[in-house]
């Protein structure tokens, strides 16, 4: 079985109008330093998860530490998201939210990661027994 570790274009989130979708209607996780913000679609797309990072601006002013944390959630997610691909199905729409104060190293965003990504299989197992 050959991993796929890539995260094409198609895969990440740009539409406003999901996005904003997504703080609206949209379910949260939280796995410190991490937030995950998702919604279950119901239009089929081409791929099965959109994915988008964000950083915010008030706790991070300078755009080259933004940029940094993005770069990291984004890596993180590219090595871990064969966890959701592999253990969930349907389409959804992620926003993966940074929530701490201070510039992480990579470790910790990827623990963080990994705490939300299976906080998220198991969310969405235990909602299909129901």
């Amino acid at each position: 079985m050959k991993h796929n570790f890539s995260f094409p274009k198609k895969e990440k989130l740009k539409s406003k109008k999901l996005i904003e979708r997504l703080f609206k209607e949209g379910k949260h996780l939280n796995g410190y330093p991490l937030k995950l913000l998702y919604l279950e679609l119901d239009s089929p797309m081409d791929v099965r998860i959109k994915t988008g990072v964000a950083v915010p601006k008030k706790k991070f002013k300078s755009a080259v530490q933004r940029n940094r944390i993005k770069r990291l959630l984004r890596e993180s997610y590219r090595l871990n998201k064969q966890l959701v691909f592999n253990n969930s199905e349907g389409n959804f729409a992620f926003l993966i939210l940074y929530l701490g104060k201070e510039m992480p190293s990579y470790p910790v965003v990827e623990k963080g990661m990994q705490t939300i990504l299976q906080k998220f299989i198991k969310k969405i197992d235990n909602a299909k027994v129901d």
